[in-house]
């Protein structure tokens, strides 16, 4: 079976659109090159590290989200469970650590395959979808790099439900 290779042209660089809506948020940006950009964002825990890429040979945009933890090798192995046990939860993107670094860093992709431009809204979900899950399990991590607290107690820490009124 032979896979046919077609050439889309496309109205716009993605990364273009990416700008774009930095500016419309008037977030703080720098485009590293005609590829990719970076944009730092606030959230309540840390400053976000957030990087897109556009990588034409799959027709994807790739989002990278660093922030500032860095893990103590004598905590990787339970950082690895923390990852594992918060992976299996979420429904898009992922945690990885670049054990090399030490650093926890968030990633997900949007696929725009046949030439598909991408749109703002798009750009907006894939941004917020990915700081909301950093913001949640940041302090799971926090708890699990400089404690000696196990990775299923760290998550429970942060995924527990109130109930009734204050």
């Amino acid at each position: 079976m032979e896979l046919l290779e077609i050439e889309y042209a496309r109205d716009c660089h993605p990364v273009d659109v990416i700008e774009q809506v930095a500016n419309n948020n008037e977030w703080s940006f720098e485009r590293v090159g005609d590829d990719e950009i970076s944009i730092m964002v606030t959230g309540n825990w840390t400053e976000y590290h957030v990087s897109f890429s556009w990588m034409e040979e799959f027709e994807v945009i790739h989002l990278a989200c660093a922030f500032d933890i860095k893990v103590p090798e004598a905590r990787t192995l339970e950082t690895m469970r923390l990852l594992s046990l918060i992976n299996e939860q979420l429904l898009f993107g992922h945690f990885d650590l670049w054990e090399s670094e030490g650093a926890i860093m968030f990633r997900q992709s949007l696929l725009l395959a046949g030439g598909a431009d991408p749109t703002s809204q798009q750009v907006e979900v894939l941004l917020s979808s990915a700081l909301q899950a950093c913001e949640c399990y940041f302090q799971a991590f926090q708890f699990t790099a400089w404690s000696n607290v196990s990775a299923r107690d760290a998550l429970a820490s942060v995924l527990f439900e109130t109930h009734g009124n204050a």
